[in-house]
């Protein structure tokens, strides 16, 4: 098997620091690389789109909610800040793909969803993405697959627990 770059780090560590525990950063190291590599990647479809994969993810948010959300539901639900997600969501609306409405109670909260437009746009697109994203696992079997989105399940619970999650 060909060694990864996390593991020319991890050689070198233990040539700098002999007894170093560097397991963490064994599995650390190799989701921050994976994240990476992975995010170039997906954003390829979207950019083809004139999307970042920041408004792919408000999008995406508010089509599978199926309901109107305010900019503070979408920042918690994408992990972005506040600021981020109006910034953002100027955009998409500029493009005509998201709608704001007042609230009929406090002209300061908003509330978003997809134009017809956005709705299309993200229905278009999801298939399109997930089959990319698919073809980029091809050399894990459909098992790997599964025991990898498993083991990550696992370790995205104790992490939402340790450092927060998404709230209700």
């Amino acid at each position: 098997m060909t060694e990864d770059v996390v593991a020319r780090v991890l050689r070198q560590w233990q040539q700098v620091h002999p007894g170093l525990d560097t397991a963490p950063m064994a599995v650390i190291g190799r989701l921050n690389r994976c994240a990476a590599l992975l995010q170039q990647a997906t954003d390829a479809p979207l950019v083809r789109e004139g999307l970042t994969r920041a408004e792919f993810d408000i999008l995406g948010t508010l089509r599978r909610t199926g309901r109107e959300l305010t900019p503070g539901q979408i920042a918690r639900e994408t992990f972005a800040s506040g600021a981020a997600v109006t910034k953002r969501l100027r955009v998409l609306e500029a493009r005509g793909l998201v709608a704001r409405r007042p609230d009929e109670r406090d002209r300061r909260v908003a509330h978003l969803s997809l134009t017809p437009a956005g709705d299309e746009l993200i229905d278009r697109l999801i298939p399109h993405q997930l089959s990319y994203e698919s073809a980029l696992l091809d050399g894990l079997d459909a098992d790997r697959r599964g025991q990898l989105a498993d083991t990550l399940a696992e370790l995205l619970v104790l992490l939402e627990g340790r450092l927060g999650g998404l709230q209700p």
